[in-house]
């Protein structure tokens, strides 16, 4: 009988006909590519990660936004408590902001490793699992050498190299999830597509659309039904997430991430112009596919990216629209994807080649422009005497005392106190009172323009209710902090506060 439904389904698939049919039955390698290779190469990208976000986290370049509110987040689980981040606002359910819940399995590593660097680890090792399954497949299709190809390429990607270096984040999940996900779609396995696919509702609102763009793929390739269910899964999710969860969370009772209302409604054309202006985006494009060698374009896996695609270039945030940070993660692995499938539907041998050529001269360009590059480099390696300061200045605050301080030094107390960001202090949801202790950086470039950082910057060295806890001596004049004298509510605290002077 497993004969027979094996002859059936190979012939409803050669009467498909054309090329997708063909490539369904393209023979595999018999070498393929030994466990132990894949090994190799996703340990040695596991650990590029780990060093460039653990040093970089060593060297006080972290940043309350974003490594801060997720250890909050993580934290808070590790507790059993709702995911709280003072970083958002006192009491602040980040479950408000976005719809993350996956990152509550990582409540038990924190337990028992309670530090930010335990989401550094954790993300170096979802990322790095994630080359496993394309160069396993890359192997079955064309052998060891393709696989490698695939495998470093993808590893070294700017779109993976962007969420690496900036601090972390919950899609270090959803790579690795699309990468089965789509593995297995490209192979046939609809089961396992559809079902490594689902858990991308769980770790942010707008994957819900990737997850339908899955289903959508699963019915057009495969079995309908399955499809269509996954699809309607998908958008549901989504249309739950932001309509119903998100805003009940929210202290203001809405999505925070709704378009800005204007005073004019543009006409269709123009939106639709706008979706592909300025050019940055017309770049971002370019360099989704061309770490693949273009093969990635000769495969309909990569209709996968348009919903991601969709709601950043329509949104207004310009940095949605270029290659920095750490939104572009998710599409490395749908372009590496598609590639591999595009080679196994049966791209002529005589130009899988130099596709590969023209694909590591991009990751090679990218390389120097994006940071991986960075672990190699002797800055990375060394702690200023700034750096030294700074830490001096953080180990005077005591483990669970409430804190307002500056972007890149709240990453580093958001595992042992409770911290806010001074220059967004108070905010649309202020404490109770103000915090035991302030301490300020005017050197960091990333924090946002505030009244309050104007205030610490001024020439009057005192800060009303405060006591300055920092020897001139001993520290760079950049650094501050000052101990709380009493509790006074927060509407009684005024914004005068010390001079300090840039190094």
């Amino acid at each position: 009988m497993n004969n027979s439904i094996l002859s059936v389904d190979t012939l409803q698939r050669h009467e498909k006909g054309g090329e997708g049919a063909a490539a369904d039955e393209a023979p595999k390698s018999p070498a393929g590519i030994s466990g132990k290779s894949l090994a190799l190469v996703s340990g040695a990208f596991f650990l590029v990660y780990l060093l460039l976000s653990v040093r970089r986290h060593a060297a006080n370049l972290t940043t309350g936004y974003d490594l801060g509110i997720f250890t909050q987040i993580v934290r808070s689980y590790a507790e059993l408590s709702a995911p709280y981040s003072h970083l958002k606002g006192p009491d602040y359910n980040t479950l408000g902001d976005h719809f993350h819940p996956i990152l509550a399995l990582l409540a038990p590593v924190y337990r028992v490793f309670p530090s930010s660097y335990t989401l550094l680890v954790c993300q170096a090792a979802l990322v790095a699992f994630s080359i496993a399954p394309l160069m396993k497949w890359a192997g079955e299709v064309r052998g060891r050498r393709f696989a490698y190809w695939v495998g470093i390429s993808y590893g070294a990607s700017w779109g993976i190299a962007a969420l690496i270096f900036f601090d972390f984040h919950e899609v270090a999940f959803a790579v690795p999830l699309l990468s089965l996900s789509l593995c297995a779609a490209g192979r046939g396995n609809w089961r396992a597509a559809a079902l490594w696919s689902l858990p991308l509702v769980l770790v942010k609102e707008d994957l819900g659309l990737t997850v339908a763009a899955i289903g959508v793929y699963v019915a057009w390739k495969g079995p309908r039904v399955t499809g269509l269910a996954v699809a309607a899964f998908g958008a549901g999710a989504t249309a739950l997430e932001m309509a119903v969860i998100l805003p009940y969370f929210n202290p203001l009772g809405q999505f925070a991430y709704l378009p800005p209302e204007t005073a004019e409604k543009a006409g269709f054309l123009a939106e639709a112009a706008g979706t592909l202006w300025p050019p940055i985006k017309w770049l971002t494009l370019l360099m989704i596919v061309a770490p693949t060698g273009f093969l990635a374009l000769r495969s309909p896996i990569l209709l996968v990216a348009l919903p991601t695609l969709a709601w950043r270039f329509t949104g207004s945030n310009p940095f949605y629209w270029g290659m920095e940070f750490h939104y572009s993660a998710v599409l490395m692995p749908i372009a590496f994807a598609a590639a591999v499938h595009a080679v196994a539907r049966g791209v002529a041998p005589r130009r899988v080649v130099p596709a590969c050529v023209v694909g590591a001269v991009a990751t090679g360009v990218t390389l120097f422009t994006h940071p991986l590059h960075e672990v190699v480099l002797p800055r990375t390696w060394s702690d200023s005497a700034y750096v030294r300061a700074s830490d001096a200045l953080l180990a005077k605050i005591p483990d669970g005392a409430t804190v307002a301080a500056s972007n890149r030094l709240a990453a580093q107390l958001a595992d042992r106190a409770a911290v806010s960001e001074v220059c967004l202090f108070p905010r649309s949801f202020p404490p109770s009172e103000r915090p035991q202790w302030l301490i300020y950086d005017a050197a960091d470039t990333s924090d946002p323009e505030c009244a309050t950082g104007r205030a610490l910057e001024t020439a009057d060295p005192g800060v009303p209710g405060y006591l300055a806890d920092v020897d001139a001596s001993y520290a760079p004049t950049a650094l501050a902090v000052f101990r709380r004298l009493a509790p006074v509510p927060v509407d009684g605290w005024s914004y005068r506060v010390t001079g300090v002077d840039r190094p």
